[in-house]
């Protein structure tokens, strides 16, 4: 639309998704929504309000109301704001009837009446022969976006998280979502791996374990049945000095 200035959230999509392509321009107010019907365009900035059949439409900030007038006019006195009482008996252009307000404002300019503007768009068609302040009194207009609400995905989600300030790092953004299902999915791997080569490990200390023990008690076993043989066999071991076994006697 006319007035907005999505510079700034371009950047940042093309900060975050370097490798996705994203083509900004710019449309009258009469098609804010026929290019998205139309298929021109996946998301636009329109002014509110708008047809919402079949539109998902989320506002973003509003806009303050000026008036427009030759230079020379009265309103260039007023250092801020003009009263519209002030002004409530001037002829005022409608800019649709105009054909736009770039037209408009050419007509304001050559004295053909005032005109009642969003201050982005009387910014954006400012000429040195006009003036503008900031008029009371007068409705605010609305900018939002919108996109079709058949059509919502992950890149149009992307793109509404940026313009909603949402950080790079935010859970929200299916960007970061995407990056932490991967790295679930690596650690969960990793993790598998590592289960298995522990369970192989952990068999093989265990048969380890198992042929060491029974060395163990084998090798025990041996001496420590000798030496309690030694002691226990009858007539085992020497035979006290001196005491040897009589002979001759009955």
């Amino acid at each position: 639309m006319p007035g907005v200035t999505p510079g700034k959230w371009t950047r940042r999509w093309a900060e975050r998704l370097p490798d996705v392509p994203l083509t900004a321009f710019q449309c009258g107010q009469d098609e804010q929504t026929a290019i998205l019907r139309d298929g021109r365009a996946d998301l636009s900035f329109v002014r509110i309000p708008v047809d919402r059949e079949g539109l998902n439409v989320i506002p973003l900030y509003t806009e303050l109301p000026v008036v427009v007038a030759p230079k020379e006019h009265e309103i260039a006195l007023y250092d801020d704001e003009v009263p519209y009482q002030e002004i409530a008996a001037e002829n005022f252009l409608d800019p649709e009837e105009m054909g736009g307000a770039k037209t408009g404002i050419e007509v304001v300019a050559s004295g053909g009446g005032l005109m009642i503007l969003p201050m982005s768009v009387a910014r954006l068609y400012n000429r040195k022969d006009v003036v503008y302040r900031t008029v009371t009194d007068q409705p605010e207009t609305q900018i939002g976006l919108a996109w079709l609400a058949d059509r919502t995905d992950a890149a149009i989600e992307e793109f509404i998280g940026i313009v909603r300030g949402r950080t790079a790092r935010s859970s929200r953004q299916p960007s970061v979502q995407e990056q932490q299902e991967k790295t679930k999915g690596r650690k969960t791997s990793k993790t598998s791996k590592n289960t298995a080569q522990n369970d192989g490990g952990a068999a093989g200390k265990g048969a380890n374990a198992g042929k060491g023990s029974g060395g163990r008690r084998q090798g025990g076993s041996g001496p420590a049945a000798g030496k309690q043989s030694g002691k226990g066999k009858p007539g085992g071991g020497r035979t006290p000095k001196g005491r040897g076994p009589r002979r001759g006697r009955r």
